[in-house]
């Protein structure tokens, strides 16, 4: 299913069948995702500035204003009044899996809160009967893990590509630290340092002159062949497992020189092979924001 600008998901079932998880998939396949919106402000939302993205709306029993008749108005006035493609997606689970769930977590039913969770299940359950008869989409999660659930959300929502893979490849200096976040670094203080050559000291290796100082040294081609063949390996498998986002960092002694140089060719690379690739230079973003990188290890500095 191609996702438009006008295209609008309203996620509901009983509370415990995948509805939050369901909402977060569909932030990471690219939906503007709204969790636990009361359906009065809906029509506002509706009516606010133009969407950059398809829209996706968790809807909960628990608030005050919830019920089924206005839940289904509201999907109605969408499509009649605001001009959107809504789709009704209900998650349903049978009601021994969700005892399961509520036991497993020792959590209360928001409907039942001082009850056995099965009365507040049956009430969900009687309450939600008209929005899941109108559902356009309809899944089971019974039998479903969170990955299965993601995967077929894929399938529905995702287009042809299924989800979607951010690619952070980033630079930065070991005199600073790893950067958080990173699912893989590699050291690259074993190419020639430009650093030592006073006519590219001031340069970062964003310039022509420094890549080509750093790329003439004879074992960068061989790394580099060797990591662009390692993340088209792994890039692919990190997808179909669910991940959405993955950061690989190059690092070096002051990070402005061999690791930048590598960020850059190999973002341009998994670009040009078609992955969603974003550049951080962490060093050269404190130096832009005033925080020079000294070229000598850091003095202890006071505190601020």
């Amino acid at each position: 299913m191609e996702a438009t600008q006008k295209q609008l998901v309203l996620v509901t079932g009983p509370s415990g069948a995948g509805r939050s998880t369901a909402i977060n998939v569909l932030e990471d396949l690219g939906y503007e995702a709204i969790d636990n919106l009361p359906l009065s402000l809906i029509g506002r939302l509706l009516d606010g500035p133009p969407l950059t993205r398809p829209l996706a709306l968790g809807l909960d029993v628990r608030n005050r204003d919830f019920s089924a008749a206005a839940l289904l108005e509201t999907l109605e006035e969408a499509i009649a009044q605001h001009g959107f493609e809504a789709e009704l997606l209900y998650l349903d689970c049978s009601e021994e899996i969700l005892l399961r769930r509520y036991s497993e977590t020792r959590r209360r039913h928001p409907l039942a809160p001082s009850e056995d969770p099965a009365i507040g299940i049956r009430r969900e359950t009687d309450m939600l009967a008209a929005v899941r008869s109108r559902a356009d989409i309809l899944i089971n999660t019974s039998e479903f893990s969170p990955h299965d659930l993601r995967d077929e959300l894929g399938r529905l929502f995702g287009g042809e590509e299924g989800p979607h893979l951010s690619i952070m490849i980033q630079s930065f200096s070991y005199k600073r630290g790893l950067p958080r976040g990173a699912d893989m670094v590699l050291d690259t203080r074993f190419l020639r340092n430009p650093h030592w050559d006073t006519a590219l000291r001031g340069a970062d290796g964003r310039a022509e002159a420094v890549q080509a100082y750093v790329q003439a040294d004879p074992r960068f081609d061989s790394f580099l062949e060797r990591v662009r063949g390692l993340a088209l390996e792994l890039l692919p498998a990190y997808r179909a497992e669910g991940k959405t986002h993955f950061a690989l960092a190059f690092g070096c002694t002051g990070g402005r020189h061999r690791s930048v140089t590598l960020a850059e060719r190999l973002a341009k690379e998994l670009a040009e092979e078609g992955w969603q690739v974003s550049i951080r230079h962490r060093e050269l973003e404190r130096t832009a924001h005033g925080m020079k990188l000294p070229d000598a290890p850091p003095k202890e500095e006071p505190n601020a």
